[in-house]
């Protein structure tokens, strides 16, 4: 049995008590998108859920993948954020009032702050509709990782989906950081947007 399909429990639901670290986040994330891209799937079940539409459902199970116990005292991960990624571009039709861009912009500078040694709040603080990224993101703060950056840079480049809130992203990352500006906007304003 695939580590996914562990995450599945015999009545066809993910099983958040049996997500154990952020890899086995990341997989219960791509059962998410798995649905999004089938309208199929543990994350469907009892409901109509048309292909390639991402609602509020969806979003609420990535919010409660991301806020499993086991992982909720640690900084969102490359691979989740990556994941997420890959929900957002799944999702061509949308009806959740823009709350998993939401997600997956705070999600993004929650990996990227932390991954470049900066504090972060808890994911429960960080990851909450009524928390601004403004409130809890450094600002000014030494060194956002050029890697980091770049990563970020990648993922977006070339996505089908402009959104406002991703621009925020790419001006909150570059707020953070203290290189030479000359360095980061070629590599960040290649969104391809």
């Amino acid at each position: 049995m695939s580590p996914a399909s562990s995450l599945a429990s015999h009545d066809l639901t993910i099983d958040i008590s049996s997500i154990i670290d952020a890899e086995m986040s990341a997989q219960a994330l791509d059962l998410v998108r798995q649905g999004v891209i089938t309208g199929e799937g543990p994350t469907t079940q009892g409901r109509v859920h048309f292909s390639r539409s991402l609602d509020s459902d969806d979003v609420k199970w990535c919010e409660k993948i991301l806020l499993a116990p086991a992982v909720a005292n640690h900084s969102i991960s490359r691979a989740e954020a990556e994941m997420l990624f890959e929900i957002s571009d799944a999702g061509a039709d949308r009806s959740d009032d823009g709350r998993f861009d939401d997600l997956l912009a705070k999600a993004v500078v929650h990996y990227a702050a932390a991954a470049s040694g900066l504090p972060v709040p808890s994911r429960e603080v960080a990851l909450a509709a009524n928390s601004a990224i403004e409130d809890w993101a450094p600002t000014r703060a030494v060194g956002v990782n050029v890697e980091v950056l770049e990563w970020m840079s990648g993922q977006m480049r070339g996505k089908r989906r402009a959104s406002p809130v991703m621009m925020t992203l790419a001006a909150t990352l570059i707020g953070v950081t203290t290189l030479p500006v000359a360095q980061a906007l070629p590599t960040l304003l290649d969104l391809g947007m």
